[in-house]
């Protein structure tokens, strides 16, 4: 059964340590999942399955957010391009996009249950 206070508290820690890992763009992101879905995970408790589907869950919504609000402003910058380049721009993006939800979802799994297996 999905924790919702656990997986909104870790949605929170992974965009906000995700923002923060702009600066290093591919180990910021991966970062900020394995410390929000090892929060999410501890949270959650229970078993080492409570623990993974809890941060799935969590690093999966965060990615989908991220993905969606990164292929949005790529699709405004393409728009210098004209629509041509505002259909590209955004959907060159939002691919990216799903890459890193599976970054994500995948790494938050993993810490959470790493949590779980902490709290227990």
């Amino acid at each position: 059964m999905t924790d919702w206070k656990a997986v909104g508290v870790g949605f929170v820690i992974m965009l906000v340590v995700g923002a923060g890992g702009l600066t290093v763009p591919i180990v910021g992101q991966i970062g900020a999942g394995l410390i929000g879905g090892f929060a999410t995970g501890y949270l959650a408790g229970g078993t080492l399955g409570n623990g993974a589907w809890n941060g799935l869950v969590a690093g999966s919504i965060s990615g989908i957010v991220v993905s969606l609000f990164a292929a949005f402003l790529g699709g405004l910058v393409g728009l210098a391009g004209g629509p041509l380049g505002s259909l590209f721009g955004g959907l060159g993006v939002f691919v990216l996009g799903i890459v890193l939800t599976l970054i994500f979802a995948i790494d938050s799994a993993l810490a959470g249950a790493l949590g779980a297996w902490v709290k227990d």
